[in-house]
């Protein structure tokens, strides 16, 4: 089969939606089909050298780290789309990539699948404050998923958040996979200097409010007005990572809490999920974030917020560790996991982590026989 996954991030290392997209691609290649990662096009990035990329123009939204484009008004890139066979298209946004995949399954007569990854509302509300706007978006979102072939979402909770938006069909859940020869591909980190005999909290993803992350910060100011030794290492970059920094200052934490960048090695971030004894993730944002799969591929165990998608799959004491969204609860849960987390951490990598080899089976299927619903369906009119 000839797939086109249509996103709106490139490179993958901007969020986790992209890193989804890149690794259906190289699942489905390496099963002997043709899977094009197709998205906006942004200069800075290194393309993967085992993915067929097909990218449009565009421009970088101010103040954020994604960069936009209209496929539909670029007709070098319509009919760049136009000559390539597809037998299904799949879209993992409900927006303008998304609108350029259902163009091309309309054109073509072929399934269209949508994969709903984001909590559209809360993002639309940051951006406009306005209630009513970020109404009229979930609307325009639903109109999207309706005229879609086949809906999924990444876990129940997640499936959830659609219905709750009004979408009212079926809807398959479609877990992430993770790549499990990570496990043992560790770079070098001595770089960071971290002591051996001092705890090692970690958040990795985009330094942004809705993360959790000023929440976190915080609660490591009540970590160490407690007299706890530990060092909390955030990985990766953001609209208010500048913002993170000013706190973490202000609040006396220069020596504790350390900003690395983004890291685009993945057996350097491996490493470090490797060496951190607590991944602390408190974001009501993430539906089903692969950073936590990837810190318990890792034996690392996750504190996440309890009832919240990132949650799903994860039972406290057990094989993570969850808490409440406030300042307190997130540093008195840390106080307590700590004593415990080799072991919770061994269960995690036990029963968190599914392959992407299992998970590609299930896509490879799913999309089989949609393909030849969708055919039967067009030769019988």
């Amino acid at each position: 089969m000839i797939i086109g996954q249509f996103g709106e991030s490139y490179p993958p290392a901007i969020d986790g939606v992209g890193g989804v997209m890149l690794n259906y691609c190289r699942e489905l290649n390496r099963r002997g089909h043709r899977s094009l990662y197709i998205a906006p096009a942004n200069k800075i990035a290194e393309p993967p050298a085992d993915v067929e990329l097909h990218l449009y123009r565009s421009m970088k939204l101010p103040f954020v780290d994604y960069h936009v484009g209209a496929p539909q008004i670029q007709p070098d890139f319509r009919k760049e789309l136009s000559e390539i066979p597809f037998d299904l298209v799949h879209a993992h946004t409900p927006f303008l990539a998304g609108d350029m995949a259902k163009r091309v399954a309309k054109e073509k007569h072929i399934p269209l699948i949508a994969t709903f990854h984001s909590k559209y509302y809360d993002d639309a509300y940051r951006a406009t404050h306005s209630k009513m706007v970020s109404r009229f978006v979930v609307e325009r979102i639903i109109d999207f998923y309706n005229e879609c072939d086949e809906v999924w979402a990444v876990n129940e909770r997640t499936a959830r958040v659609l219905q709750e938006y009004g979408y009212e069909g079926p809807i398959v859940i479609m877990q992430n996979g993770i790549d499990i020869n990570e496990q043992r591909e560790l770079g070098d980190i001595s770089d960071l200097a971290l002591p051996e005999d001092t705890p090692i909290l970690l958040f990795v993803g985009q330094q942004d409010y809705k993360k959790g992350t000023r929440e976190l910060i915080k609660a490591a100011a009540l970590l160490k007005e407690a007299g706890l030794r530990f060092r909390l290492l955030m990985v990766g970059e953001g609209q208010d990572r500048h913002a993170l920094t000013w706190q973490a200052a202000e609040l006396g934490l220069e020596d504790t809490v350390l900003f690395t960048g983004r890291i685009t090695d993945r057996a350097r971030l491996m490493a470090i999920y490797h060496r951190a004894d607590l991944f602390v993730f408190p974001s009501l944002y993430d539906n089903a974030p692969l950073v936590v799969r990837e810190a318990a591929l890792q034996g690392t165990p996750s504190l996440v917020v309890a009832g919240s998608c990132a949650a799903e799959g994860i039972t406290h004491g057990v094989n993570g560790y969850l808490c409440e969204c406030t300042v307190q609860d997130i540093a008195e849960q840390i106080i307590r996991a700590l004593p415990s987390v080799k072991k919770t951490g061994e269960k995690a990598r036990q029963t968190i982590p599914i392959t992407w080899e299992l998970i590609g089976g299930y896509i490879e299927e799913r999309y089989r026989n949609l393909t030849e619903k969708i055919k039967e369906e067009n030769s019988i009119c």
